[in-house]
């Protein structure tokens, strides 16, 4: 059985897709890669920020669904998203950007052997930076070039999905039993697993609490997480992994930009698994990535009502130069 590579890309839900343009270019430097819609829902943007070339393991989707309503953080959720940064020196810098640019954070801490810092988007969405500096396992991608964070303290990947239960035992079962992650520390109430190469971009961090109540999906909570397959014939051993241990599945989904399977592992927590490939390239040029609404391939006959139905969002960014911002 070929084991999962890590984590693929984590899915959210936003207030405004420009606001979140905006956060995710101008403060958070992560490139906008591919600008298309929900194709199961066509009236929604569907924006994917990644590294320089998109690569899987770096990107962090939205949806904006029109009239959502604020969700709500508690218990049985995916509750925070990391993101990988080369250094603890970078998250120094990060820590002085955030205070210039009024980003609501906590001070840097320690998770597991490895220095964090968390903090808070405009929908109070939940994020966390995580250094690298002593790690070892799945390789992390690269920054974006031409962003305006300097190189060497640049987001370059996705770190440890963190998951919230009140259900401990099953979760734990879940991940080692079918999803193949092995426990590697306790740190209570957190537990962090692991799986193939391992690392910051291979993790999972279950915290167990019994006194949240449940958490209500909307915008500033996340939708669903996805786990790295390498192929279509490795995602469909991964179908059959599913039947044989009667987890109820979407079974094999095509999204054009890599194939899917869903899952729902509890009512509030939805894991996607995802080939690597084809990727984010295939339509667009590297230079403009992300400037122009991408659609696949069936909804292409629709694209004059798609356009008509989504709001323009301006997302050029190939005719400006972004000075990089050391302060």
């Amino acid at each position: 059985m070929n084991s999962l590579k890590g984590v693929h890309h984590v899915t959210a839900i936003t207030s405004s897709a420009e606001k979140n343009y905006e956060f995710f270019t101008y403060t958070l430097g992560m490139r906008l890669v591919k600008k298309t819609v929900n194709q199961d829902d066509i009236q929604t943007y569907h924006l994917f920020f990644a590294d320089d070339r998109g690569q899987a393991g770096t990107d962090m989707t939205f949806f904006d669904f029109p009239g959502i309503p604020k969700g709500q953080h508690g218990n049985d959720e995916i509750h925070k998203t990391s993101f990988r940064v080369p250094s603890d020196d970078a998250l120094r810098y990060w820590e002085k950007r955030f205070a210039r640019l009024g980003v609501e954070h906590k001070a840097i801490a320690l998770q597991f052997g490895k220095r964090v810092l968390d903090f808070t988007d405009f929908d109070g969405q939940l994020y966390q930076l995580i250094s690298d500096e002593f790690n070892e396992g799945v390789l992390s991608g690269t920054p974006w070039q031409d962003g305006p964070i300097p190189l060497e303290y640049a987001i370059t990947g996705l770190g440890p999905v963190h998951i919230r239960t009140s259900q401990k035992e099953g979760m734990n079962a879940f991940l080692e039993q079918v999803l193949q992650f092995n426990e590697v520390k306790e740190e209570s109430p957190h537990t962090l697993f692991e799986v193939g190469e391992g690392g910051n971009g291979a993790q999972v961090i279950v915290e167990h609490n019994t006194v949240l109540p449940s958490g209500r999906q909307g915008y500033g909570t996340v939708h669903h997480a996805a786990f790295r397959v390498e192929d279509q014939t490795v995602l469909k051993e991964w179908i059959d992994r599913l039947n044989n241990h009667k987890i109820p599945n979407s079974g094999f989904v095509d999204r054009h930009f890599f194939a899917s399977l869903y899952a729902r592992v509890t009512q509030g927590i939805l894991f996607e698994f995802a080939t690597d490939g084809p990727g984010f390239m295939g339509d667009e040029p590297y230079e403009t990535l992300g400037e122009k609404l991408s659609l696949p391939p069936f909804l292409e006959p629709k694209r004059e009502s798609i356009e008509q139905s989504v709001r323009h969002i301006d997302t050029t960014r190939s005719t400006i130069t972004f000075e990089k911002e050391y302060e």
